[in-house]
């Protein structure tokens, strides 16, 4: 039997496989250091393969990505001064394809598609956590947390986060209600019961900052361009103002003290001078992508010891600018700041000119998580994880014409129906 190119590669009408891929790259990610190889090889062939079914219609203008892939190409030029070249190598390849499937997807999955996916794969996801997982002591705030099948539970946490947004995204802004009702209560209820046991701090307040401006954003969707663009930018001020007045007049304190933690963050603030010092060692270009948390390396191995580490691996700085300045110094921080922000700026002006550019208002809010998360967490410049496939989604999406990023209402419900 052969298969209509249209069911795998177009984005109105490959709503079931496009869903069935997403679901299954969202348990590779959770889960891939797990299982081993396989379900890395499983992702790969989800996505990859597309690329021979048409060549000009997945991959597009390759040039057209100009400003997205030099971070990319940077990992994998640093394995030429890494400190572990063999360690650099590897990994830089695993995030070049990361980066390549990221984009394929951008190319043939649309936003109604992505949300089904995700919120069906960080249902399994949790699903197997409560099954699988266990609590874990920490050390540092003497107590408890949930961490489901995963290593931390910030990591649970982050999941969860991305649950409860997709459920929110799905339901109020592509209001796929009558189609997908019980996907999205089941996920979001899964998703809230997860983020409460595990306890993490980082992922309740980004996910609260995320959703007020979310629904800030819906209210003013209704004025025209130019009366959107006008309240944006008071909102924006005002916003920075009370920002301001929140740190000035106690309330970050207070905040800590509401989570649990103090004022140095469960020993963030720590890990960072640290980071900082290894980084001024190698300002200019680092000691390699993945280079750092290597067994048998000094600092490495006192930072495992002084956090209790017992593994040895899995291990970062708590904070993307850092961890990118210890691997790939300035030139790559440059590099990567650059992409957050173009991508996060093109998503803002597409919303702000189009209201009902439905791709871009939930990419927006997502892309603003990633970016308050980065100040606290690594999400975007591994391999294999959910953060670093949601940037280079959204970055691919923003080089398609904007009626091409949508996905048609009615497409979409008739192939869910069928």
């Amino acid at each position: 039997m052969k298969i209509p190119k249209g069911f795998l590669i177009d984005p109105d009408r490959n709503t079931l496989y496009g869903t069935f891929a997403v679901a299954i790259s969202m348990f590779v990610f959770a889960y891939s250091s797990n299982f081993g190889k396989l379900p890395i090889l499983v992702y790969y062939a989800l996505w990859l393969p597309l690329i021979a079914v048409d060549y000009r219609k997945v991959c597009g203008n390759v040039a057209r990505y100009y400003w997205i892939l030099p971070f990319g190409v940077l990992a994998c030029l640093s394995m030429f001064w890494s400190q572990a070249p063999g360690a650099t190598a590897r990994t830089a390849i695993q995030y070049a394809t990361q980066i390549v499937c990221a984009l394929i997807a951008a190319r043939t999955i649309n936003i109604k598609t992505l949300s089904c996916g995700v919120l069906i794969g960080v249902t399994i996801v949790i699903i197997y956590s409560l099954l699988k997982g266990s609590y874990q002591y920490d050390p540092f705030d003497g107590g408890y947390s949930f961490a489901g099948a995963f290593s931390s539970k910030n990591q649970l946490g982050f999941f969860c986060a991305i649950g409860i947004y997709f459920s929110f995204a799905t339901f109020f802004i592509l209001r796929l209600r009558r189609a997908i009702l019980p996907i999205i209560l089941l996920a979001a209820a899964l998703s809230l019961y997860g983020l409460r046991i595990s306890h993490s701090a980082t992922a309740v307040i980004t996910l609260a900052a995320t959703l007020a401006l979310m629904i800030g954003l819906g209210a003013v969707s209704f004025f025209r361009a130019a009366t959107r663009k006008t309240m944006f930018v008071a909102g924006a001020v005002l916003g920075l103002g009370l920002i301001a007045a929140f740190f000035t007049l106690g309330g970050y304190s207070a905040l800590l003290e509401a989570f649990g933690k103090n004022t140095t963050l469960t020993g963030r603030t720590y890990l960072w001078s640290q980071g900082l010092l290894v980084a001024a060692k190698t300002p200019l270009l680092g000691v390699g992508y993945q280079a750092f948390w290597i067994q048998g390396f000094a600092d490495a191995e006192r930072l495992w010891h002084e956090y209790y580490i017992t593994a040895r691996t899995g291990f970062h700085f708590h904070n993307t600018y850092i961890e990118v300045l210890v691997e790939t110094g300035w030139v790559g921080v440059i590099l990567l700041t650059l992409l957050l922000l173009r991508t996060e700026g093109s998503l803002l002006a597409r919303l702000l000119n189009d209201n009902a550019d439905s791709a871009a208002h939930i990419l927006f809010g997502l892309m603003t998580m990633l970016l308050m998360r980065s100040f606290v967490e690594v999400d975007v410049i591994n391999p294999y994880v959910i953060g670093s496939f949601f940037l280079f989604y959204a970055a691919g999406i923003t080089t398609l014409a904007p009626t091409r990023a949508r996905a048609s209402y009615a497409t979409f419900q008739v192939q869910l129906s069928q």
